[in-house]
């Protein structure tokens, strides 16, 4: 039987899993954003494709970089998930 405990588990590995996914994107659109302004601040320009089109680009290859690491986290937890089905419904 599905208690509360199992749906809090099943969503605390959820978020769990979302933060592993989204981390490694994001962090790299951040360090790329923070150079891109740094640099911006040191020749003055204020260009506003300079500021959002690197950021695109790096997010983009840590994407495709990632990527089959990121299969492997999301295969994992849904295999889990639906192997622990059985168990839930007892």
């Amino acid at each position: 039987l599905m208690t509360g405990e199992h749906v809090l588990d099943i969503t605390r590995q959820a978020v769990k899993v979302l933060v592993l996914l989204s981390g490694p994107v994001l962090i790299c659109g951040l360090v790329v954003g923070v150079l891109t302004n740094i640099f911006q601040a040191v020749t003055q320009i204020s260009e506003t494709t300079l500021a959002v089109v690197p950021k695109i680009l790096a997010m983009l290859l840590a994407l495709i970089l990632f990527s089959p690491w990121m299969l492997d986290v999301i295969i994992d937890f849904t295999t889990e998930l639906y192997t622990s089905i059985p168990d839930v419904i007892r």
